[in-house]
């Protein structure tokens, strides 16, 4: 089966913060009349460039990307506004007649569009998000998750503990409801005709890789970025703003943190991150195919696989 006689195709590039997703899905896009959706939550917020190693303008401007750059640093984007916006995207591409491809290690975000998760429909209860807030003053936002975790260790294993706001919803939604949030995520199914395609490279790699990316965030003017951010009036509370590598220079501006620690600390929190990613998609997981990013071919090999028509899963199946 031709790419062009599939019907509704969703081409999904997946794997680790820092593995080569961005050179891999633009080459991709270039060869087969693709757009590329942004399935990284760090990359929705304006002005957050640098820490977030967002593509460039170039590279941008050489293939459509949708997704980035769509909400300012202290607005929230809820896993259901995703999938809505993705969705929209979704459907103009295929519009247009070129192909979506999925780029991205936010495995929840992925996953819901991917499978048609239907969110928990418990509306936001302003007066528990109030108590929980509080009991996260009194206990740390590390201590509200670690309660979350004897709860619901699903959830909390997908939630950075840094993030107090998710881990509040989930805890709202579990008390309010009795019900874990991990097990109320319904299937609707999918839509589209997936092609999931993961690149890995060997994890001393990756985290070489990944030190070697933090350095260049210093130098290319990061600590500028978020000293810009907090002039503007953004505030240290912000998620955004506690989010990794963020968190830290607002630490080290703030005079709580050393610059030395502070890149320390980033770079160990982005190593968790890599690992809690790989929970998300698994290399054992067999409608996934893996590709060895760091393989010469490995775009070619990719294309070969897209064109052959195989691995290719029909809507609803996964």
């Amino acid at each position: 089966m031709r790419l062009a006689e599939i019907r509704h195709p969703l081409l999904l590039v997946i794997g680790a913060t820092a593995v080569g997703k961005t050179e891999v899905s633009i080459a991709l896009a270039k060869r087969l009349g693709g757009e590329i959706i942004s399935a990284d939550s760090r990359l929705l917020y304006r002005g957050m460039d640098i820490g977030t190693a967002k593509p460039t303008p170039s590279e941008r401007g050489n293939v459509p990307h949708h997704l980035i750059d769509v909400a300012e640093p202290d607005e929230v984007w809820s896993l259901a506004l995703f999938q809505r916006a993705a969705r929209q995207c979704i459907a103009a591409i295929h519009a247009r007649a070129r192909l979506p491809i999925m780029v991205g290690g936010t495995g929840q975000f992925v996953r819901a569009v991917m499978e048609g998760w239907q969110p928990p429909a418990q509306q936001p209860d302003a007066r528990m998000r109030e108590v929980l807030t509080r009991w996260a003053d009194d206990i740390g936002a590390d201590g509200l998750h670690r309660r979350l975790a004897v709860l619901d260790p699903q959830s909390a294993e997908a939630i950075d503990a840094r993030n107090l706001r998710r881990t509040v919803r989930a805890l709202e939604v579990i008390f309010h409801s009795g019900r874990r949030l991990s097990s109320q995520r319904r299937r609707a199914g999918s839509p589209y005709s997936l092609l999931k395609i993961g690149l890995r490279r060997p994890r001393s790699e990756l985290y070489a890789r990944i030190d070697a990316r933090i350095d260049a965030m210093l130098a290319a003017g990061f600590i500028d970025e978020v000293t810009g951010l907090l002039e503007t009036g953004y505030t240290a509370d912000l998620p955004t703003l506690s989010a990794i590598g963020y968190g830290e220079m607002v630490a080290y501006l703030q005079g709580r943190m050393s610059l030395e620690e502070a890149l320390r600390q980033i770079k160990r929190r982005t190593r968790s991150f890599v690992r809690r990613q790989a929970n998300w998609f698994k290399e054992s997981d067999p409608s996934i195919h893996w590709f060895d990013a760091v393989a010469l071919d490995v775009v070619d090999k990719i294309e070969a696989l897209i064109h052959s028509g195989e691995g290719w899963l029909p809507a609803t199946e996964f």
